[in-house]
């Protein structure tokens, strides 16, 4: 992968198949591209700052599971 650039997924359903249509893989992908940008964009923000990078990553690389999937059944 290079610096920066964001290695999409194949998207799949719960049971495990790929995930056929076109518009919802794309909305996808740019739901995480976004995901990156601002991220990237916090980083760059945190180390102006002078907060320590290993930390910040960590913080990044935790939050997912804070998020909450308020459709889970």
């Amino acid at each position: 992968m290079a610096a920066g650039k964001l290695d999409l997924p194949i998207w799949r359903t719960p049971q495990g198949e790929k995930l056929a249509c076109l518009d919802k893989i794309k909305v996808l992908n740019e739901n995480l591209e976004e995901i990156r940008a601002l991220a990237q964009e916090a980083l760059e923000d945190a180390m102006l700052m002078g907060c320590d990078e290993t930390q910040f990553r960590n913080v990044i690389k935790n939050l997912s599971e804070v998020i909450v999937n308020k459709y889970k059944k």
